[in-house]
């Protein structure tokens, strides 16, 4: 089949390299506009763009699937749209454009997690699994049906990110196996079932702690919300981010009041509304990332109170 591929950051670049490996062509990689990185703002393409280019494909730079993009879309006459993590919308025309519309890899077993930050989500709740789904894009939100799914057994301390770069692995052969069963008329697709659920995108204030919340509640959110936006709190009135950090192996006693700092042989802990955290990795506000204890035996103040 002649295909056109939408999609942006690293997490579908392994999917692109599947689809570009197979018998079918790809006429066009469509992906958002470069984006200034670095401290220096430099102007870089995409991942997806950068992959594109290495493989000979041509791009299409859109931040918007407008009348425009889907103008240049469907000269192309593609017989199939796949998209993973573009990061726009496929409306009506361009949704009935290709001969089979458009396909999506999805990073969450649907109906759960239909939104933007399906992994982050997944986390946050404490999930225990997860997976990756390819299903038919429709206008409703993530609610096509579905030709194939993955489950992932999400490992323990394992980050969003990390989650991601396995589910993009995961999913790459996936989303593979059912363009070859679309273009050979054996794929087949059955409605979701069950309850489903939200992931929309991550603000700033879905990284912020509340300390007084128990241990294994704060461990998932911090990991669901790292590396973006970050789990934070605040020191002295400044932004105090928490990168890594583990349930303490024993509590001292007295217990730590939630928020307070204490030092506990080699570990430095911080009081939660259950069992303390052990924090490994943190970043004070004008720092950069450090070591817990490097940061504890650097202050000027005993038991400093995180959050207060």
């Amino acid at each position: 089949m002649r295909l056109v591929f939408a999609g942006t950051p690293a997490v579908a670049v392994p999917s692109l390299r599947a689809l570009a490996a197979g018998p079918h062509e790809i006429a066009a990689v469509v992906t958002r506009s470069d984006a200034p990185l670095g401290r220096k703002r430099v102007l870089t393409p995409s991942p997806v763009a950068q992959a594109a280019e290495e493989l000979g494909i041509a791009v299409l730079k859109a931040d918007r699937l407008d009348a425009e993009a889907t103008a240049q879309i469907a000269a192309l006459e593609p017989a199939l749209g796949v998209i993973v993590a573009y990061g726009g919308l496929v409306r009506e025309p361009l949704l009935s454009t290709p001969a089979h519309g458009w396909i999506n890899l999805h990073f969450s077993l649907l109906p759960r997690w239909r939104g933007a930050a399906p992994v982050q989500r997944a986390l946050i709740a404490g999930d225990a699994v997860t997976g990756a789904s390819v299903f038919q894009l429709v206008a409703a939100l993530d609610a096509g049906d579905v030709f194939a799914e993955e489950r992932y057994d999400i490992p323990a301390g394992a980050t969003s990110a990390e989650v991601l770069d396995d589910l993009a692995v995961l999913g790459a052969p996936l989303l593979a196996r059912v363009v070859d069963g679309i273009a050979a008329g054996t794929a087949v697709a059955a409605p979701q079932r069950g309850e489903p659920t939200l992931a929309p995108k991550l603000t700033l204030d879905d990284g912020a702690l509340d300390l007084t919340r128990d241990a294994e509640t704060l461990l998932h959110r911090i990991a669901g919300v790292t590396p973006e936006p970050g789990a934070h709190t605040t020191l002295e009135g400044a932004r105090f981010k928490v990168l890594r950090a583990a349930i303490a192996d024993a509590a001292p006693t007295p217990p730590i009041p939630p928020g307070r700092v204490v030092a506990s042989g080699k570990d430095v802990l911080v009081g939660t509304g259950s069992t303390p955290l052990r924090l490994e990795t943190v970043q004070p506000a004008g720092k950069g990332a450090m070591n817990a204890g490097d940061w504890f035996r650097g202050l000027r103040t005993s038991g400093p109170v995180l959050g207060a």
